[in-house]
């Protein structure tokens, strides 16, 4: 009985062990199986493009389209007086500008022909005035000369009438008579002195009230020519303004003004801006305002400068959303503002730009591009380089992701600093 016993329980040992076996077996079948899934190798043409997993900053950020503008800017713009004028000279766009500097000519020819005419007026104006005041001279003489006639014959009547007590009757009345004739032409030459005085003075009043006239008008025209030389009232940088009569529908694409364009009253040629004051305003689409807020800090790219990306910080967003109509339906935007710290001399009002604003930042982890992730079977992966920088294997490897950012994206576990990862999905690219 004692040896049945132990041999059952030798047996149940055995199978015991025999069943322990089994289980590792199969769970190292799962490990190999797992393992073999989790790095399946992948052999894909030249040319995949790679990038090197990274450890720092996840940033990421809002990117906005704008473009340079300054804050502080003096326009030299076309007299408003002068109609459709040609501009016949112009300075060079982008030039330094001193404070005096003649920067804008237009054409004067029709305005140097009416100014000879309206001095021409005037000359003939003032030779008026001064022969008035000539027969007004002449007039005046002959008329004290005939005054003086007419007193010295009253006089003379008077003193003959004064020997009337001593004539007869009839030469007595005479003399009165005489006397009363002399008296009258008296009156009458005074009368006619001061007719003549006052018709002098309203004379030559009319023909001042005329030469004055054409004084204004020389002053006008000398004016309008002056007007048409524009000098640059403070330094700066000679900012050159598109000349929309010269672009196509509503203006689109607009060259700037150039030497023998035709400028209209008031138009803007050119723009003196303070440097010290540019910059890039955006609009922000209404999904992306709640994100951003003043005080962030903006890496701005200029199209026209592409080898500097000045920083700067958002320090305005306008409180109401604007239409914007350059796309149908129209949507609405808020107004974004950047300073930027230190602006590249070769600015320019106008320039194109891209603002990168960051909105988050998660410090010390993972990086890999977003693009080297890829979803496969279910699991996110990446494809890890197998056998140096140039091979041709890939490794597909599940990765565990956080934060995605612009352009970069966190990974939590899966993949190790220094490794490389294909851009493209080698499986794809694999005939």
């Amino acid at each position: 009985m004692a040896t049945l016993l132990q041999i059952w329980r030798g047996r149940r040992g055995w199978l015991l062990a025999a069943c322990a076996a089994v289980l590792l077996a199969v769970a190292g079948g799962v490990r190999v199986a797992a393992s073999r899934a989790n790095a399946a190798t992948i052999t894909a043409p030249a040319g995949i493009p790679t990038s090197e997993v990274t450890r720092g900053d996840l940033i990421d950020a809002v990117e906005l389209r704008g473009e340079i503008k300054a804050v502080r800017s003096v326009f030299l713009t076309a007299p408003s007086s002068a109609g459709d004028i040609q501009i016949v000279k112009l300075a060079k766009n982008g030039s330094a500008i001193h404070k005096g500097d003649t920067v804008i000519q237009f054409d004067i020819t029709t305005l140097e022909t009416t100014l000879a005419q309206r001095r021409s007026d005037l000359k003939q104006a003032d030779a008026q005035v001064e022969d008035t005041r000539a027969k007004a001279k002449l007039t005046e003489e002959q008329d004290q000369t005939d005054l003086l006639t007419a007193k010295y014959a009253a006089d003379k009547t008077k003193l003959e009438a004064s020997k009337a007590e001593i004539l007869s009757e009839i030469d007595g009345q005479e003399k009165k008579l005489l006397l009363a004739d002399a008296e009258q032409k008296l009156k009458q030459t005074e009368e006619k002195l001061e007719a003549d005085r006052q018709g002098a003075r309203a004379d030559l009043t009319s023909i001042q009230q005329k030469s004055a006239k054409a004084q204004r008008d020389v002053q006008q025209y000398e004016d309008r020519i002056a007007h048409m030389v524009l000098r640059a009232p403070v330094d700066g940088t000679f900012n050159l303004m598109p000349n929309y009569r010269a672009g196509g529908v509503f203006g689109d694409s607009a060259p700037e003004f150039r030497e023998g364009d035709r400028a209209w009253a008031g138009a803007e040629i050119a723009e003196l801006p303070d440097m010290s004051s540019l910059t890039l305003n955006a609009r922000v689409d209404e999904t992306d305002r709640g994100r951003l807020q003043s005080g962030q800090t903006v890496t701005a790219h200029v199209d026209a400068v592409p080898d500097t990306e000045p920083g700067g910080k958002v320090i305005s967003i306008s409180p109401l959303a604007k239409p914007d109509y350059t796309s149908w339906p129209p949507t609405k935007n808020f107004d974004l503002t950047v300073q930027l710290d230190h602006p590249d001399p070769r600015l320019r009002p106008g320039m194109s730009a891209t603002a990168r604003i960051a909105v988050q930042r998660t410090p010390n982890v993972i990086l890999v591009p977003t693009e080297a992730v890829f979803a496969r079977n279910g699991r996110t992966v990446v494809y890890v380089v197998q056998g140096g920088a140039r091979s041709d294997k890939f490794a597909e490897t599940a990765v565990t992701i956080g934060h995605r950012g612009s352009g970069q994206t966190e990974v939590l576990s899966g993949l190790k600093t220094g490794q490389r990862v294909a851009l493209k999905d080698p499986a794809a690219s694999n005939p």
